[in-house]
């Protein structure tokens, strides 16, 4: 291994975070009851982006430690709540939801975040819509 390699190899990975583009992104999130008459788009923030990974490829000749999977999720959080209108008396018509002040690359946290990328989404609202803006 050449010393420009070598000292390629560490750099990156020690600074490999910097290179991140993890950042509060816009996110419409349309919430739907089946009890209710409309479907809430709710205008709100999420942690979306692009995280630096180290390739598992290598894990023979690296520790443990340098094989990171970090994902953008939440550095500061807090939850917001919407009324979702046309919804009957014995229903509760509330929503709450995430609002992103501030992300970071790192481990995904089962305690707030869905960390399994879905194949098949269902962002869409089938009633009429009412528009949410907090």
């Amino acid at each position: 291994m050449t010393p420009f390699f070598a000292m390629s190899l560490l750099f990156g990975l020690t600074f490999g975070q910097t290179a991140s583009l993890c950042a509060p992104s816009e996110y419409i999130i349309h919430v739907e009851k089946r009890e209710c008459a409309y479907c809430l788009a709710i205008n709100t923030t999420i942690c979306a982006g692009f995280c630096m990974t180290r390739d598992s490829n290598g894990k023979k000749l690296l520790l443990k430690s340098a094989l990171s999977q970090n994902v953008c999720t939440y550095k500061e959080m807090f939850y917001q709540t919407a009324l979702i209108p046309g919804c009957p008396h014995h229903t509760v018509p509330y929503y709450s939801y995430p609002v992103a002040v501030s992300c970071k690359c790192g481990k995904c946290n089962t305690d707030y975040s869905d960390c399994v990328h879905e194949r098949v989404r269902t962002n869409y609202c089938t009633k009429p819509q009412k528009l949410c803006n907090m």
